[in-house]
This record gives C-alpha cells, sequence and structure tokens, in this order.
C-alpha cells in the first residue's frame, strides 16, 4: 500500500502517526460498514442529509462501483479500521467538477483526518482534470462550514434550505504566510 503524499497542499496538517491514506479497496466493504459503530446519529446526518442509523447499504454499494477515475474514494486507516472517507463524484454534464463528500468517525474528528483526506483527494482530483468540487453542508455542521471558510477563501455559495452549497476551486489555494 502506498501513501498517498500532499506536495500541493502542503499546508494542511500531514496524518498523525501510525495514519495512512489509500485509496479504498475491494476489501473496505466491511471496514466502511463497521465505521457506523464509531458514528454519532449527528454524524450520519451531517454526511448522508437523512437520519439514518447505520451507513446505507446504498451507499456501501455506489463504493464497490468506483472506478478511481470519474468516481474516487480514499481511506484513512488505523491499523485496519477505517477512520474516516472522502470520495469526489465527477459530472457527467461538466467534467471539470465533481460532488465531494467526507465522513470521519467520530473518534477521529477534529484531528485532522478529514483535512488530510480532503488534500490528498483534491491532489488526484487535479491531475485528473477537476478544476472545482461541490459540496454541500447541512447548515449545523459548523466545524464543516469553518473548514471551507478559512480553507477556500474564494469559494461561493448558495444557501438551499438547511444546508449550504459550495463551489469550491481546485488547487486548493495556499493561505498567505503558509
Amino acid at each position: 500500500m502506498k501513501q498517498l503524499g500532499v506536495r500541493s497542499v502542503a499546508y494542511i496538517d500531514p496524518a498523525p502517526a501510525g495514519v495512512r491514506i489509500r485509496p479504498y479497496g475491494i476489501t473496505d466493504h466491511d471496514r466502511v460498514r463497521r465505521m457506523s459503530d464509531r458514528l454519532s446519529d449527528a454524524s450520519l446526518y451531517t454526511r448522508f442529509f437523512s437520519g439514518t442509523p447505520r451507513i446505507p447499504e446504498h451507499y456501501l454499494g455506489l463504493l464497490e462501483n468506483l472506478d478511481h477515475w470519474d468516481r474516487e474514494a480514499l481511506v484513512a486507516l488505523d491499523g485496519d479500521e477505517i477512520l474516516g472517507i472522502a470520495e469526489y463524484v465527477r459530472g457527467k454534464d461538466r467534467p471539470w467538477r465533481a460532488d465531494l463528500a467526507v465522513l470521519v468517525t467520530d473518534p477521529w474528528q477534529r484531528r485532522g483526518i478529514g483535512s488530510v483526506l480532503i488534500g490528498c483527494l483534491s491532489e488526484l482530483a487535479a491531475r485528473r482534470g477537476i478544476t472545482e468540487f461541490d459540496a454541500d453542508i447541512v447548515l449545523t455542521n459548523r466545524p464543516a462550514l469553518l473548514f471551507v471558510r478559512h480553507g477556500w477563501p474564494s469559494a461561493r455559495s448558495t444557501l438551499d434550505g438547511g444546508a449550504a452549497h459550495f463551489t469550491l476551486p481546485l488547487p486548493i489555494p495556499i493561505p498567505a504566510g503558509a
């Protein structure tokens, strides 16, 4: 397993010691399913926009159909357990844009896992011709809203009901002084 670097987003903190970042693989299905045991109702809601008690089977099925070009997912692992997953899905009608989603288990939130996953995924996406991410964030997910506001000062946003829709240009801008 190769650990992905974050050369183009070097200002993002590296993964905590012992955490590996790699593409989602065929053997990860049960690992992602087990993530549900370490996710609160709030975390599941902010990722799936519904009151699901576990990671939905439909979502697990979508992960099985990754092509690692138009649809990519990276996982953060500590030993044999997945701590977080970040994915993009390229738009069919706008191939330069992709939807972005991130899910990090509760014990690992606010420890840089999401930032590292987004940094690595952004690097891959940019190399594959993607110039913008689209991200929908539930308005109650304050940490994610702050991450976007501070990490992407040029992000454009609109409100849609209880969520903010962001357009995030790639590469991730490097803040002044970084």
